[in-house]
């Protein structure tokens, strides 16, 4: 059975994105998730309007790979480079708030739980939504790219 491991991200994130915004009730972007900045390295919001689905979908996949994993390494994961002007850059981590909420949310969903002292992990529920979705993609793509049932 075909794992997150054996499909593109991006399509497994958009396609996770948009599963979230149709059936996860919890998961919904709150009230400032329009006017806020992803990080301190970035000057201006999202464009995507519907960007806090594919940061959910993004987590929940970071999850799933990296699990048991805390916030502050979560922030580490979507930092980014700020920029100095003429002097050099330096790396700063991503928007905490935006973690934690969206991680509350997946919790109240069932995707995600806290492991006490070690962060947080995928559900058996979010493990299998993930690898159905990886299995749908996966037969998708082997209809279009005959070369891939080989692997």
């Amino acid at each position: 059975m075909p794992t997150v491991y054996d499909v593109p991200s991006t399509i497994l994130i958009e396609r996770l994105a948009k599963y979230l915004k149709e059936y996860v009730t919890e998961v919904e972007p709150p009230a400032w998730a329009l006017f806020v900045k992803t990080g301190v390295h970035k000057e201006r919001p999202p464009e995507n309007p519907e960007w806090w689905y594919t940061r959910c979908a993004s987590l929940l996949r970071k999850i799933y790979l990296k699990g048991p994993i805390g916030v502050e390494h979560l922030r580490a994961e979507y930092g980014g480079r700020k920029d100095f002007g003429v002097r050099p850059e330096h790396a700063c981590k991503g928007s905490g708030a935006i973690i934690r909420k969206a991680l509350q949310q997946l919790e109240a969903a069932g995707l995600v739980e806290t492991v006490k002292g070690k962060g947080r992990v995928v559900t058996n529920k979010g493990r299998s939504l993930l690898d159905k979705l990886a299995t749908e993609i996966k037969k998708e793509l082997e209809k279009e790219i005959p070369e891939l049932r080989k692997y």
